[in-house]
């Protein structure tokens, strides 16, 4: 059996539906998880990393586990304790998804520090563990549905700065290959999109996805910087700005993980945008 944790997330979704597909036995596990979040094959149940003990029945009788690495209350993770309880009930795999900047930006305490510390912890786990390192997600520009909607506007720093950005489902399908296919143990993997991509071009695929013209603003970095501090602590702000705009070389490679491992380029931005659209009306 495979637990899914962060089961209501971008990657953790589309995992369970991955999953679900293959015929594979799951739980799926989130804090304000319902049947609305799941195929109706899938078990589920409520359960928060904050509180390791609420995953114990969760965990009772599964042989691999996915782990999203907490999102914005990754600071309040006890890794170390989270494993415990899996490994005590049975857990022999884990899936840790990661970050790139845990390579990229290794002085950053929001990105590098916090979550080295939980990729220490499942290393030291005892399990056979996996580690998925993705760049940023396509899935980001769901930030512009609302502007999108209203205004046929989308705004963003840095227009013509590329990043490889990675369309979710193609981590949902590496971490399915990891979690029920041997010969991934002990392997970090870095997963980008297949070419960069600007806010702008971005921008511009919503656009060709619609029917209709998208109008793009360029933000100031000090307008992006004080838009990002309503929903973002001050250190995940200034990170996540230095990436957007003056990302290292390692930022901007196009990795080789997703085409080696599913066989197949990954998606590009314009895939997702297509499949997602209705976000956009």
């Amino acid at each position: 059996m495979f637990v899914v944790t962060g089961a209501t997330g971008n990657v953790g979704r589309s995992l369970v539906q991955a999953l679900a597909i293959a015929g594979a036995q799951v739980t799926a596990t989130s804090r304000r998880i319902s049947d609305a979040h799941v195929p109706e094959s899938i078990q589920y149940t409520q359960a928060d990393l904050v509180d390791p003990e609420s995953l114990r029945p969760v965990f009772a009788g599964a042989d691999a586990l996915f782990l999203q690495s907490g999102g914005a209350s990754a600071h309040l993770l006890s890794p170390q304790h989270i494993l415990e309880v899996a490994k005590a009930g049975g857990v022999g795999r884990v899936v840790l998804l990661s970050s790139q900047g845990v390579a990229t930006r290794p002085q950053s305490a929001s990105h590098g520090d916090l979550g080295r510390s939980i990729e220490d912890a499942v290393k030291q786990s005892g399990m056979d563990w996996t580690i998925l390192r993705p760049a940023g997600f396509n899935s980001n520009a769901y930030a512009w549905a609302e502007t999108v909607r209203a205004r046929r506007t989308a705004a963003a720093p840095f227009a013509d700065i590329g990043l490889p950005t990675i369309d979710p489902d193609d981590i949902a399908e590496v971490a399915a290959a990891a979690l029920r296919e041997d010969g991934h143990a002990g392997q970090t993997y870095e997963l980008t999109g297949p070419a960069l991509s600007t806010p702008r071009q971005r921008a511009a695929a919503i656009a060709n996805a619609l029917g209709e013209p998208v109008r793009f603003i360029e933000q100031t970095r000090e307008e992006a910087h004080a838009q990002m501090l309503r929903f973002m602590p001050e250190p995940v702000v200034e990170t996540t700005l230095s990436i957007l705009g003056e990302p290292t070389p390692a930022e901007q490679r196009i990795s080789p993980d997703v085409e080696r491992l599913l066989g197949r380029a990954p998606r590009t931005f314009a895939d997702w945008a297509l499949r997602h659209i209705a976000a956009f009306r």
